[in-house]
């Protein structure tokens, strides 16, 4: 039924569209980039020191970096869904990371509307290429049920761990690969988690090989691409004893570290994916559609350590508390790097507060559409073009965990609370934007934690395929 609506009011204003259109010839393209597991600190323009991220820092120069984003979630699906719906997690459908038998739990329905919906309807070519996690092969959640033209990659979290698989998805068919893989366990639709004997086409390439073909296929007609990399996750089965789990083709730069291999392989994804990303941006210019291509940059959650890889070395969280699987800003403050050139002035740093949700306002925004009722998205086109007085603020920004024993959080304005357990658990209050690190609690501020436990009370909206732990007794 929403569906249904959302293409009734979604055809009477196509019409209209190249009218409200930033480019009076055809709507602006889309590219989002997202990084699977790399932290607020992991980026030379966010403060690293060892890794080297020339070209992402260029693109940041060259366009607008936001010290106050956030992702949907501290773990991969429910971000992910966040990201795709503009809901956040105390409404949407998929709140948390699922497997096995409960792999239903983390498809997307037929009533959600997701931002390749939403740009398809606006008459733009839709596309997905790296890894999904919403939906499997018979799901309603499959990319192609879900306003994709075109989808390349992985469907599945574990199988999507290793970076030499035996097979990719192309829309609705298995592409069998060159890759010899010893299985580790098996998830659902046995799609295997393991670690390669035999490594020859490496995914990331084979992603990007697919990207620039597909952008160059669609150049005439406006696109919206969802570039979902899998760098710098770890291969968590090859960690568990077996391998480094930090899978790329070499080390690069730094094989002549004086650092465990762990280390290396991670230094190494991340500066090999900012190459790449340096070629996508390359390409565009090349096809002339840089000048009416917005891309952003962003990753799922925080940093990990589940390659064996050592988080004091690089400090992949830079200045705030924690990693992924917390709700404290490391878990969820992530990068968010902005490039249009000739619409977004070079050089800018945004402290606008927003969330993966309000890429589906924004979307839609640049698309000259509407955005699809019920969700929690507000655009920030505004600021991309430094409309900063024409700026709407979220009310609040909110996050649900149902793992280690589950937890709530929520941004308001320059608060933020968290509570362990959630619905339960006593809140803890921060001023993050004096104190990022969040070390020092103001939970005496009796008037700023009743206004979280409002606010968390009423973003939960109880789901019954997520249930928080009981309280003991």
């Amino acid at each position: 039924m929403r569906k249904t609506l959302l293409c009734v009011l979604l055809g009477i204003v196509s019409s209209v569209s190249a009218a409200t259109a930033i480019a009076a010839e055809r709507p602006t393209n889309l590219v989002f980039i997202l990084a699977d597991d790399l932290g607020y600190g992991d980026l030379c323009c966010y403060g690293q020191r060892l890794i080297q991220t020339p070209r992402l820092d260029q693109m940041a120069s060259e366009g607008m970096r936001f010290t106050d984003f956030y992702a949907g979630a501290t773990v991969c699906a429910p971000s992910r869904c966040v990201l795709m719906t503009g809901q956040h997690l105390g409404h949407c459908h998929v709140r948390g990371n699922a497997g096995g038998d409960n792999m239903l739990r983390q498809s997307l329905r037929k009533e959600d509307v997701t931002v390749a919906e939403a740009l398809k309807s606006a008459g733009y070519a839709t596309a997905l290429i790296g890894k999904w996690g919403l939906g499997e092969i018979d799901q309603s959640g499959h990319p192609l049920e879900q306003g994709f033209d075109y989808f390349y990659g992985y469907l599945n979290q574990v199988h999507a761990h290793n970076y030499w698989p035996e097979f990719l998805w192309r829309d609705r068919e298995q592409v069998k690969l060159s890759n010899v893989v010893q299985p580790a366990r098996n998830a659902y639709g046995g799609f295997r988690g393991g670690w390669a004997s035999e490594r020859v086409e490496y995914s990331h390439d084979l992603f990007m090989d697919e990207t620039l073909k597909w952008i160059e296929a669609h150049r005439e007609e406006p696109f919206f691409l969802y570039l979902a990399l899998t760098i710098p996750h770890a291969n968590n089965e090859a960690a568990g004893g077996v391998g480094n789990g930090s899978e790329v083709p070499d080390f690069g730069i730094y094989a002549d570290k004086d650092w465990p291999d762990p280390d290396k392989g991670q230094a190494a994804m991340i500066t090999y994916m900012d190459r790449d990303i340096g070629r996508l941006l390359d390409r565009l210019k090349e096809l002339g559609v840089a000048d009416n291509t917005l891309v952003m940059f962003s990753s799922d959650n925080g940093p990990h350590m589940e390659s064996r890889n050592d988080p004091l070395r690089f400090d992949p969280s830079g200045p705030l508390r924690g990693m992924k699987r917390d709700l404290y800003e490391g878990g969820i403050r992530v990068p968010l790097i902005a490039w249009w050139p000739g619409k977004i002035r070079p050089g800018q740093v945004s402290h606008h507060v927003g969330y993966f949700g309000d890429l589906m306002a924004t979307a839609c925004e640049v698309a000259g559409v509407d955005t699809p009722p019920g969700t929690d998205s507000v655009s920030f086109f505004p600021t991309l073009l430094g409309r900063s007085q024409r700026q709407k603020e979220h009310e609040y920004l909110y996050w649900e965990f149902y793992e280690h024993g589950s937890a709530q959080a929520v941004r308001w304005g320059k608060w933020k609370g968290i509570r362990k357990p959630m619905l339960t658990g006593r809140i803890e209050v921060y001023d993050v934007s004096q104190d990022p690190g969040e070390k020092y609690n103001l939970a005496r501020r009796r008037d700023i934690v009743e206004k979280m436990r409002t606010i968390m009370k009423k973003a939960h909206v109880p789901h019954a395929n997520w249930q928080p732990p009981k309280a003991n007794n």
